[in-house]
């Protein structure tokens, strides 16, 4: 649907953690008025209904994604769509109910549950600052195909974790630097660094609001179905350890991670 230059204009003044939202809800503003453009019109409609019924707006829980799935070069591939599974689990838990419940008040955006899952390194969908951040992976490793000594790999690595001094010992890739971004397996023409285990860096308890913290990165690439266990337990600790609607950083902060030492022995 087309946008009016003010109303576009209005919309991207709107904070970039709720834009994608907003949007939507505006189009559908426009789409049940019969419009045919945005104009300002649905979006103060919308603006006002969203001030005076926040909490029925809310479903207790939102997850967002990047722009990977529409065509990013960057997009790493874990074989697994997520988000509907993602989608079915947090509706599960009735977020909503239970944060009426701990808030003991009306429902604000920052009470929802938050999850975003970024489709590579880059992080565009700002995973580190949510509830939860997944950012898809792809751990490289070297093959036997000799290498061409081209150095692409080594051009290719924005984070310098590949040195390759000699040819005939191929790089060498440095865990402690590699943000497992892919890139290097798909710039080797020789195929000597391929793809090895696929799937997602697990950040938890990032948050913005009056005392703004980064979520605490878990050790290890974990497999889509062992994400989906993370995940699952990360919700059952929220539930069990919220006080008052709390976010899930602040809970982390007070009990630490004991709570997922069996999955990370998994996934060792």
């Amino acid at each position: 649907m087309e946008w009016e230059r003010d109303a576009e204009e209005a919309v991207a003044r709107v904070p970039f953690f709720v834009r994608r939202r907003v949007r939507k809800k505006v189009e559908e503003e426009a789409a049940k008025a019969g419009a045919s453009r945005v104009s300002m019109v649905q979006v103060r409609a919308c603006q006002q209904r969203f001030m005076q019924n926040q909490e029925t707006e809310l479903k207790g829980y939102q997850i967002e994604t990047c722009f990977g799935p529409g065509g990013c070069e960057k997009r790493i591939d874990t074989g697994t769509d997520l988000v509907p599974q993602l989608e079915t689990l947090l509706a599960g838990h009735n977020l909503k109910e239970f944060m009426k419940g701990k808030v003991g008040g009306p429902l604000k955006m920052h009470h929802e549950f938050r999850l975003t899952l970024a489709d590579c390194a880059n992080c565009c969908s700002r995973p580190q600052i949510v509830d939860i951040g997944l950012i898809a992976a792809a751990l490289p490793q070297t093959s036997e195909a000799p290498c061409s000594g081209c150095g692409a790999c080594q051009e290719t690595c924005p984070d310098n974790a590949i040195t390759l001094s000699d040819q005939a010992a191929g790089p060498h890739i440095d865990p402690a630097h590699c943000l497992a971004c892919g890139q290097c397996a798909r710039a080797c023409p020789a195929g000597t660094i391929i793809n090895g285990k696929r799937g997602f860096r697990i950040l938890l308890g990032g948050k913005l609001g009056r005392h703004p913290q980064l979520g605490r990165e878990l050790a290890g690439i974990f497999s889509p179905g062992e994400t989906m266990a993370v995940v699952e337990e990360c919700l059952r600790h929220f539930k069990a350890e919220n006080r008052k609607g709390e976010r899930f950083g602040e809970i982390l902060n007070r009990t630490g991670l004991a709570f997922l030492a069996g999955h990370l022995q998994e996934t060792a």
